[in-house]
């Protein structure tokens, strides 16, 4: 084998998961992307778990979906609409039901999901809400209220970072921590 590479080029080693040596397999060749202007390739999925709340003016949890921090927010946006807890009163053009929510929601797909459940949808950017603060007194924003609630979701430590192997766990301890959530503000509001 005279002039014939013995060892493969030792830039080209790849580390094998977990063993600890060296692969001495051939690599591909990472080729150069032809347009510098095209998007870059995603080489790996968004590891996690996700949570949509909805929930009343007073913060209390009516209904919650879980899902892959992967899924975007507006595919859980109508199963979460769906899946309330308590039966929803008639919309009525006296008292209407507003829904109000985050710039992730904007877009024809999910108007559709809320106009169709006959909300009235309050879709703002953060910025639009701080320039509506700012320009009309006395106006207030009321995302806020999702993410107090996020946030005493968060207090129980078992939910701040998922260790749960399935779903099925995630969302029974999430439902647990939402019925815990609704006993405490029951206790403020009826004392």
């Amino acid at each position: 084998t005279c002039g014939a590479p013995v060892w493969p080029n030792t830039t080209g080693w790849k580390a094998l998961p977990g063993n600890g040596k060296a692969s001495t397999g051939r690599q591909e060749k990472h080729r150069w992307r032809s347009n510098a202007w095209e998007p870059t390739p995603r080489t790996g999925k968004k590891n996690g778990r996700k949570r949509s709340l909805l929930v009343d003016a007073r913060g209390v949890p009516l209904s919650l979906v879980a899902s892959g921090a992967n899924v975007h927010d507006v595919k859980l946006l109508q199963p979460t609409l769906d899946r309330t807890v308590l039966a929803r009163p008639e919309p009525h053009p006296e008292r209407p039901q507003n829904l109000c929510a985050d710039a992730g929601y904007k877009g024809d797909p999910a108007l559709q999901s809320v106009v169709a459940r006959d909300y009235q949808p309050h879709i703002k950017q953060r910025k639009e809400e701080a320039d509506a603060k700012r320009n009309q007194p006395g106006w207030k924003a009321r995302r806020w209220v999702v993410e107090r609630t996020h946030s005493w979701l968060n207090r129980y430590r078992k939910l701040l970072v998922s260790f749960e192997k399935t779903e099925a766990s995630y969302v029974a301890l999430l439902s647990l921590a939402a019925a815990l959530t609704c006993w405490r503000q029951t206790i403020v509001i009826y004392g």
